[in-house]
């Protein structure tokens, strides 16, 4: 498994970690943060690690065609003093050393375009790292919009609740049949009282009213003279004052 396979692979088992633990969004986002850097540090390492093998295999490939020259000189040497039998052996070094030579060289040219590719890769990581570094206050601000929406729409339902409201309703409609009830017997007392004030007065409206009636009707009649209808409204009340006194003795009696 490669080092970001094995970065991804980790990272992956955190994020799932934290959202299966359902914390608050800000830390979470933190911690993300924070172990994605962690992780990189330990990828930026073992890239480390692998570019410097890169550079030994470059090393090592210049070290053996530096070596090919050398055997190659030794044996140029040995020609010139007429010792062919060493020359042969120098060829027979200096050709073991630039075989190795060209194969460390390849391994070296792949080695390093895989390190190359490594390098673009940790410039990319890190790039989206310090990307979340950015939006993480905006999924903050989010995370709490969300969680306030969240309360308000709770706060709402609490307030949809009517079985309080219905309990209230009813005990002022219970007070307010109370005040009913008793304004309409206050309404009912004042009404006996009324009439029966009433009807003390009508009575002596009646009689005053009688004796008014039938003095007119002397008049009308031409038995009285103008002193005489004084005297009769007079002696009307008079007569009305004796006829209670007779019916209080009566009452007595």
């Amino acid at each position: 498994m490669g080092i970001f396979e094995r970065f991804s692979t980790m990272l992956k088992s955190n994020i799932n970690d934290l959202i299966s633990r359902a914390e608050n969004p800000e830390k979470m986002l933190n911690q993300l943060i924070l172990d994605m850097k962690s992780n990189l540090a330990k990828a930026k390492q073992e890239a480390a690690g692998a570019i410097a093998d890169e550079k030994k295999l470059q090393a090592d490939a210049e070290g053996l065609r530096k070596q090919a020259e050398d055997w190659e000189r030794r044996a140029m040497l040995a020609v010139q003093e007429g010792r062919d039998d060493l020359a042969k052996q120098a060829l027979l070094r200096y050709n073991e050393a630039l075989q190795g030579a060209q194969s460390l060289h390849e391994t070296w040219l792949k080695h390093k375009a895989d390190t190359e590719t490594l390098k673009l890769q940790l410039r990319q990581l890190n790039d989206k790292i310090e990307e979340a570094k950015r939006k993480k206050n905006i999924l903050v601000a989010r995370a709490k919009r969300a969680e306030a929406q969240k309360r308000i729409q709770e706060t709402m339902a609490g307030m949809s609740d009517k079985g309080a409201f219905e309990s209230f309703d009813r005990v002022a409609e219970k007070i307010e049949a109370i005040e009913r009830k008793a304004l309409a017997a206050a309404e009912l007392q004042q009404e006996f009282q009324t009439d029966d004030l009433t009807a003390q007065f009508k009575q002596l409206e009646y009689k005053g009213s009688a004796d008014q009636q039938l003095i007119d009707l002397k008049s009308k009649m031409g038995l009285l003279a103008n002193g005489e209808a004084a005297k009769q409204i007079g002696k009307g009340a008079d007569q009305v004052d004796d006829a209670e006194v007779v019916e209080d003795e009566t009452d007595a009696h």
